[in-house]
């Protein structure tokens, strides 16, 4: 079986469930946006770690090098976000377009 014959909605598997409020991505839902989140989460915080244990001879070099490739790997996490949420990034309010009915209040 080919790429070509598989649907659309099979090739590419949610990893991150949507926000119920506001816009972005929620809370991730399957191994691969957990291991996308733990990656991230090493990448920006384990090497400021060894900075500690690690002799330098220029910090401030060292310093700026880490911030651009922190700056890279948020920026490429939101993009891996951004394109495998469960019905894309935008604007919700609560359960409405979520697939649920919005909630009726009791007030007249």
């Amino acid at each position: 079986m080919s790429a070509r014959s598989v649907p659309k909605s099979q090739s590419r598997q949610a990893w991150f469930a949507a926000k119920r409020y506001g816009y972005g991505a929620g809370m991730p839902i399957a191994w691969q946006g957990w291991i996308a989140l733990f990656s991230l989460m090493a990448v920006v915080s384990l090497p400021f770690y060894a900075l500690v244990f690690l002799p330098v001879s220029q910090p401030g070099l060292v310093i700026s090098a880490l911030c651009v490739v922190d700056l890279l790997a948020i920026i490429a996490f939101g993009w891996i976000c951004r394109s495998r949420t469960e019905g894309g990034w935008r604007w919700r309010w609560g359960d409405e377009g979520r697939g649920e009915p919005p909630q009726e209040s009791g007030k007249p």
